[in-house]
């Protein structure tokens, strides 16, 4: 299993340095700020692609660990499953555009 800092240096390597979810860009000191999100929650996960991560900046991970604790609570509660995990991707077609298609 690959250490936390690791799989970070790994997605930092990866991924550009923007919140998957708010946009803010980050560079500098405030790189540390931008935090690697386990889509599937499981820390164990590291697939060399980065496929299950996402850059997401400190508070964009809090808030999205605790929709998810939110969710689990509310289905234990009503007795329905959790939603699924945020599916959006903010990044798809990035490549095309910087390359000038469209």
């Amino acid at each position: 299993m690959a250490s936390e800092q690791d799989y970070r240096e790994q997605a930092l390597k990866l991924f550009p340095w923007i919140c998957g979810r708010c946009g803010r860009e980050f560079s500098g000191a405030r790189l540390r700020e931008l935090t690697v999100h386990h889509k599937d929650h499981d820390h164990g996960n590291n697939p060399p692609d980065g496929s299950n991560w996402e850059l997401l900046c400190v508070y964009c991970h809090d808030n999205e660990h605790a929709r998810q604790l939110e969710a689990a609570a509310r289905g234990a509660q009503a007795g329905e499953a959790a939603p699924a995990p945020a599916s959006h991707k903010p990044f798809a077609g990035l490549d095309a555009l910087l390359k000038g298609k469209r």
